[in-house]
């Protein structure tokens, strides 16, 4: 599969008014497209971060994982609202359409971002970052270690501790 394809994002953002914190990641995987969900392949450890972080079961259906990002007032989204690429490679993101982050915001208590990556950042500095002008308190956005197998430098155990440590002051857990 080595032919770029020209792709829109086709689910929504999770969030609602409630919403203190946003995670952004970059353009759903060929797995989460199938899933029509965020973070849809069995390997990558996203899921599994936020369960433990939360004290939550690890969510199975869609449902379940909007319930657990809800409950805890967490919003999520993607950087690219529609680019070429090849498969799921982030580095091979091309002609970018950004999403409409600004155009969320008002709709949340969002007093932080995260990207969830490197490339999730980059694309947010490069695309989305000048258009929250009228946000300047959320137009940075905070870098988390990928959850992506491909990030086998960071074992899950280091994952977890590194990002509950970031999430906490925003997290809501009952």
């Amino acid at each position: 599969m080595s032919d770029y394809q020209q792709l829109s994002h086709e689910f929504s953002p999770v969030y609602n008014k409630d919403s203190r914190l946003l995670i952004l990641g970059t353009f759903p995987s060929v797995k989460s497209r199938e899933q029509h969900f965020y973070y849809g392949h069995p390997q990558n450890r996203f899921w599994n971060i936020l369960a433990a972080i939360t004290k939550e079961p690890l969510p199975e259906s869609v449902q379940d994982k909007q319930q657990l990002l809800l409950s805890h007032h967490i919003a999520l989204w993607d950087v690219i609202q529609s680019c070429e690429i090849i498969g799921s490679s982030d580095s091979s993101i091309r002609n970018v359409v950004p999403s409409d982050i600004a155009g969320l915001l008002p709709h949340t208590s969002i007093q932080a971002i995260f990207g969830n990556g490197n490339k999730a950042c980059q694309l947010f500095d490069k695309y989305a970052a000048t258009t929250l002008s009228d946000f300047p308190e959320r137009n940075i956005i905070h870098k988390l270690p990928s959850t992506s197998p491909a990030n086998a430098s960071w074992t899950l155990p280091r994952l977890t501790a590194y990002w509950e440590e970031q999430l906490f002051p925003y997290l809501t857990l009952d």
